[in-house]
């Protein structure tokens, strides 16, 4: 199988620079998977699982909120607004900050924040949903 070039950078770290035969990623136009010679694109991330194929062993898995996606003739590269390795998360944290954000939601006082507040709990929702699966 053909690879290509492939980063994904968080504001705080370079989280993966290499060779690979695939990713899939969480397109906001919808889930999509990128290999060698794909069409020049530009799209945002929504909240949902980086999937990172290099062709030996089990592809990494990362949980990302937000971001953008290039794919061009160098590669794909993916800024993400948040990632982490699905295996560094803890489910009891993520139950946790559900139980606050629900709260936060429920205590808000003004439409803008109780949408700022609704979107928080549904990235916790969607990382949740990503270490279970």
């Amino acid at each position: 199988m053909a690879t290509f070039h492939f980063e994904l950078v968080s504001p705080e770290k370079m989280l993966f620079s290499g060779a690979v035969d695939s990713v899939a990623l969480p397109a906001s136009e919808g889930d999509m998977t990128v290999l060698a010679g794909h069409a020049p694109s530009m799209t945002t991330l929504k909240p949902g699982v980086v999937t990172i194929a290099e062709g030996k062993g089990s592809p990494r898995r990362l949980f990302v909120r937000g971001g953008f996606v290039d794919i061009n003739e160098a590669g794909l590269t993916i800024l993400a607004e948040h990632a982490i390795p699905l295996e560094d998360l803890k489910p009891e944290m993520i139950a946790a900050d559900i139980k606050n954000a629900m709260e936060d939601v429920a205590d808000a006082k003004t439409v803008e924040a109780r949408v700022a507040a609704q979107a928080k709990l549904d990235g916790l929702r969607q990382l949740q949903g990503a270490i279970v699966s």
